[in-house]
């Protein structure tokens, strides 16, 4: 079974998954959109992808912004209210986690890799998603993930 994460934004959303083991995560694509609202169908769209008769999701971890000292940001709300719409509409676990400095940690992981900054700007939020995801699936081993 695999995990979905995301890394939720106003204009782009980053998008990762586990391997089928739930051990490894990698960045996925990344959705864009005038909007979180915007979004919605699309990531709806992503999720479905996963959820076939021959595998299944064992959760979806969503990013929730946090300032450094763990107060909420201005889009807090709206991660928090995709969450919650997001729980009501699928039969898995929908898990926030706190994404305080996943995108930091995801630049600097392609900067060793990358180069130009353009391109490393046009993965950046795929690479947090799958940051986050990476630490979810540490700290919950496969067989209790969730």
């Amino acid at each position: 079974m695999r995990v979905l994460a995301f890394d939720l934004g106003h204009r782009r959303t980053g998008v990762a998954v586990s391997d089928a083991s739930g051990v490894l995560a990698r960045p996925l694509e990344v959705v864009h959109g005038t909007s979180l609202r915007n979004q919605w169908t699309a990531l709806l769209a992503v999720i479905a992808r996963f959820r076939t008769e021959d595998e299944d999701l064992a959760a979806v971890v969503v990013g929730v912004p946090k300032r450094l000292d763990g107060s909420a940001t201005d889009f807090t709300p709206a991660a928090l209210d995709f969450i919650e719409r997001l729980s009501k509409k699928l039969p898995v676990p929908v898990v926030p986690l706190d994404e305080r400095l996943t995108s930091v940690e995801a630049e600097s992981l392609l900067a060793r890799r990358e180069r130009d900054w353009a391109r490393r700007k046009a993965n950046l939020d795929a690479a947090a998603a799958a940051v986050l995801l990476q630490e979810y699936l540490d700290t919950h081993p496969r067989m209790t993930l969730t």
